[in-house]
C-alpha cells in the first residue's frame, strides 16, 4: 500500500488531498480537499498574484488537516509528500512548497515536487484503465498543448500556443463582452442561447502544415465584431459567444486530427489508442463534443477525466507522486528544489515564444 499527501497551490486553488494505491488494485482517492478562490478575484475579472498568495498562506495548514482527517490515515502512515514546484504563479508555489517541505521533514517523509502539467498528464490513469503511450489535449487557463505521454517522466510536445492559451482566450472574450469572471463557463452558458452562424470568426492555424495553435487574432476578431455593433444586447452577446465557441471547437479539432494521425505513425501497433483531454476547458461542452466525434471517426478511444479532477486539485498531484514512487523516478534532491514559475514538461522541444509574450516557454 502506498499512500501519498498531494498540495497544490499553483495558482487559485488551495488544495490537498491523499492517495492510495495497494498492489492488484485500483487507485483510491481518499480525500480531495479544494478551497476555490473565485470570491476574492471575481471583481478584478482574473487572478490577482498577490492576494493568491496571501489566501494560501491563510488556508493552507487547515486544508492539509482536512484532506488527512477526511482520509481516515495520519500522517505517519503517509508515504510521500508530493507538491506542485510549477509552472503556475511563484507566489502560491512558495507557500505551497515550503509548506510541504515542511511537512515532510517533521515527518520523516520523502519529499517528491511534482511538474503541474504532469499531474494533467497523468490524472486519466488515475481514474481510468489506461496505459502508456497515449497523446494528451492539455486546455487551461495558462497551457493549449498536445503532448505524447510515452511513460513517467517521458513527454514530447508536438504542439503548443504560439500566443494566448484557450482559456485566456476564452476569458479575454468574456472580459470583452461584460461578462463575469471566470470567463469559460459564462461564455458557454450565453452560447447555449446563441446564433454560431451569426457571425464568420477565423479559424487560426486550421490547414496549417504548422502544427501549433493560435487564439490572439480569434479574440480581435470577436472585439472588432463587438465594437462594430456596440452597445451590445443580451442576444447579440449570446451568438458572439456562440460564433466563437464554434470558431474554437473547429480550430481545436483541425490541430488534434494532425496529431492523431502523427500518433498513428508513429505508434501502429498501439491497438486502439487514446486521447486524453485535460485542463479546466476541457469542461466545455461543444469542444468536448468535436473531439469526442473526431475521435470516434479516427478510431480513437476518448477520456476525459471527471470535471473535478480537469481543473486544478491535488489528487493528480499525490497520484503523480505514487508515480513517481513505481517508476524510480529520481526524486532525493527535491528538498532543494526551487519554484519555477516556468517549467515545460517537454524540456528537449524548442521552445515557442509567441508575440507580445514574456519569453514563454510553452
Amino acid at each position: 500500500m502506498i499512500r501519498v499527501l498531494g498540495i497544490e497551490t499553483s495558482c487559485d486553488e488551495t488544495a490537498a488531498s491523499v492517495v492510495s494505491l495497494a498492489n492488484d488494485s485500483k487507485p483510491e482517492i481518499l480525500s480531495n480537499i479544494v478551497l476555490s478562490q473565485i470570491g476574492e478575484h471575481a471583481a478584478f475579472g482574473g487572478v490577482v498574484p498577490e492576494i493568491a498568495a496571501r489566501a494560501h498562506v491563510e488556508a493552507l495548514d487547515g486544508i492539509i488537516e482536512a484532506a488527512l482527517a477526511d482520509s481516515g490515515v495520519d500522517l505517519a502512515d503517509i508515504d510521500a509528500v508530493a507538491a506542485t514546484a510549477g509552472p503556475g504563479l511563484v507566489g502560491g508555489l512558495i507557500v505551497g512548497l515550503m509548506t510541504a517541505k515542511a511537512v515532510a521533514a517533521a515527518a520523516g517523509k520523502p519529499l517528491i515536487a511534482i511538474n503541474h502539467l504532469e499531474g494533467h498528464a497523468l490524472t486519466a490513469r488515475l481514474t481510468g484503465d489506461l496505459d502508456f503511450p497515449y497523446l494528451l489535449l492539455l486546455v487551461s487557463g495558462g497551457h493549449t498543448q498536445i503532448v505524447r505521454v510515452a511513460g513517467v517522466g517521458d513527454y514530447q510536445r508536438w504542439a503548443t500556443t504560439i500566443d494566448d492559451a484557450l482559456g485566456e482566450a476564452f476569458d479575454k472574450t468574456a472580459k470583452m463582452l461584460g461578462l463575469p469572471y471566470p470567463g469559460g463557463p459564462n461564455v458557454e452558458k450565453a452560447a447555449v442561447k446563441g446564433d454560431a452562424s451569426r457571425f464568420s470568426f477565423p479559424r487560426p492555424m486550421k490547414g496549417s502544415a504548422q502544427p501549433d495553435f493560435s487564439f490572439s487574432g480569434l479574440k480581435t476578431a470577436v472585439r472588432q465584431a463587438a465594437t462594430a455593433i456596440a452597445p451590445l444586447t443580451e442576444q447579440e452577446v449570446c451568438d458572439i459567444c456562440a460564433s466563437f465557441q464554434a470558431a474554437v471547437a473547429d480550430a481545436v479539432t483541425d490541430r488534434v486530427a494532425r496529431a492523431l494521425a502523427r500518433f498513428r505513425e508513429e505508434f501502429p501497433d498501439a491497438g486502439t489508442p487514446a486521447l486524453v483531454v485535460a485542463g479546466g476547458v476541457a469542461a466545455n461542452r461543444a469542444i468536448k463534443q468535436a473531439l469526442e466525434k473526431i475521435c470516434l471517426e479516427d478510431g480513437f478511444r476518448f477520456v476525459a477525466p471527471p470535471l473535478n479532477l480537469c481543473t486544478d486539485n491535488a489528487a493528480m498531484i499525490a497520484w503523480a507522486g505514487i508515480e513517481h514512487l513505481n517508476s524510480g523516478v529520481d526524486d532525493d534532491n527535491a528538498f532543494d528544489f526551487v519554484p519555477r514559475s516556468r517549467w515545460p514538461l517537454d524540456t528537449i522541444s524548442t521552445p515557442v515564444v509567441g508575440s507580445g509574450r514574456r519569453g514563454a516557454k510553452a
